[in-house]
């Protein structure tokens, strides 16, 4: 069973880095209006990001020891969260590149004091190609399927990752969580309203962290991109769903030291930032986010990806979750 405890702030602040994304209201707004003008054409014309996705990798018959005791936060349920298909608390995050094109990753809704919190790989907030700060006009579109915004578009405020992500590109530290603006919808030229919290429209997976590894767990993502080769089983366009068992991972070429990997053929590119989710059920379409993808991997040689990785949930990334669960946002709705 997961330990649970209530967190209610930041034991190392220090080790956590705030990213400013769209600070002011004005600038968000210009954000929204980017994604959304001309009938969403640059949400439509993104292409799934291609920085980082594979890696090599060995998988270990060892286990990962907790660095403390184990937690978990619990997620939001609402009765009016939509329980059909697959959960509308993923999505994906958009930005524009260091190639100055749109792109998009995987992105997850969790639990946080003001429901405003995604979650998705520090890579995706992160520009790592060239490190000069944050990926721009970055935005979350939950339960994104071939073009539409159904719960409506979510601006992101401020980012938070690990400061060792940033400083040294340790990835065991390659998670980032993101405070949104309350959503908004273009419902005219040029008027935006407000369709709420992230969370009160599509709820909030649970967090754990310190736990062991775990039997199994849920993917969900939206990969798109090829295997070695060269077959494309995932479009993109919709979110996927896969399910296995976790270990422990030796990689190379990648910074990490507690590589978690996870039995998963989605291909790289799009998957980036995809929810691990421990206890999911079908029902209420929750469960604890324990994982994030943040690179792939062909650990038998067969010429397809059969494995996802994750950095491991410790009291680290705790840190950065604690800082971000407790930031308020607010709306960006036009007045008129």
């Amino acid at each position: 069973m997961l330990g649970s405890t209530v967190v209610t702030g930041p034991a190392q602040a220090a080790s956590v880095l705030t990213v400013p994304l769209a600070p002011t209201v004005t600038t968000a707004q210009q954000v929204a209006s980017f994604w959304l003008a001309d009938g969403a054409a640059n949400l439509k014309n993104a292409t799934p990001y291609a920085v980082q996705t594979t890696v090599a990798g060995e998988r270990l018959s060892t286990d990962i020891v907790p660095d403390g005791p184990p937690i978990s936060i619990p997620p939001v349920e609402e009765s009016t969260i939509p329980t059909w298909g697959t959960p509308a608390t993923s999505g994906k995050v958009f930005f524009i590149g260091s190639d100055l094109q749109p792109h998009w990753c995987t992105g997850t809704s969790v639990y946080s004091k003001y429901r405003n919190l995604v979650a998705t790989a520090g890579h995706c907030l992160l520009d790592v190609e060239a490190p000069a700060g944050p990926l721009a006009k970055w935005v979350f579109v939950p339960d994104y399927s071939e073009g539409t915004t159904p719960f409506g578009l979510y601006v992101g405020k401020q980012g938070l990752v690990h400061y060792d992500f940033d400083d040294i590109r340790d990835y065991d530290r390659d998670l980032a969580f993101v405070n949104v603006y309350n959503g908004v919808v273009l419902s005219s030229p040029d008027v935006l309203t407000d369709t709420g919290k992230l969370a009160d429209s599509v709820g909030g997976q649970g967090v754990a962290f310190n736990q062991p590894l775990a039997p199994t767990v849920d993917v969900f993502g939206y990969p798109a991109g090829p295997n070695p080769d060269g077959s494309r089983p995932y479009p993109g366009e919709t979110l996927e769903r896969s399910t296995g068992s976790t270990f422990a991972m030796k990689v190379t070429g990648l910074p990490a030291d507690r590589p978690v990997g996870v039995d998963s053929p989605f291909t790289g590119e799009g998957s980036l930032g995809s929810s691990w989710l421990t206890q999911y059920t079908d029902d209420t379409h929750t469960g604890y986010l324990n994982g994030i993808t943040v690179s792939v991997s062909d650990t038998d040689g067969d010429d397809r990806y059969d494995t996802g990785v994750s950095p491991y949930f410790d009291r680290e990334l705790l840190t950065v979750y604690q800082k971000a669960s407790n930031l308020w946002t607010g709306t960006i709705r036009s007045t008129v």
